[in-house]
């Protein structure tokens, strides 16, 4: 399965693609279960007027009966750039979140770390 990603222009906040349009929750985003699909729609969101920044497709996996991304930067971008219950997809997310933050399976690191010796 895939999704489809982008940061929104108007303020930076992670979005996700549903039927046309772009929603701020992961757990209302569209689910791609074929290749084909998954490109167009990202041919769609690649040829709108610009309201994003550089639509991409993430790899997800199933687990613990819900969707997560594969990626472990994409997870951390999915459930919000704080958290503060105030704030973005937080406020609204409740169990979604939740559930997201306790999903299991083949979440990885996909960049790589650069560690800083303390004199």
């Amino acid at each position: 399965m895939k999704a489809l990603t982008a940061n929104r222009l108007s303020d930076g906040e992670v979005v996700f693609w549903k039927a046309g349009e772009w929603v701020e929750r992961f757990a209302d985003a569209e689910l791609f279960g074929d290749e084909d699909t998954a490109l167009e729609a990202e041919g769609q969101a690649k040829n709108q007027p610009t309201v994003v920044v550089d639509a991409y497709l993430i790899d997800l996996v199933e687990g613990e009966g819900i969707w997560a991304p594969v990626s472990y930067r994409e997870r951390i971008r999915a459930l919000g750039p704080t958290n503060h219950p105030q704030h973005g997809k937080q406020a609204e997310g409740g169990a979604a979140i939740a559930a997201l933050q306790q999903a299991s399976g083949a979440a990885r690191s996909t960049g790589r770390v650069n560690l800083i010796k303390r004199k």
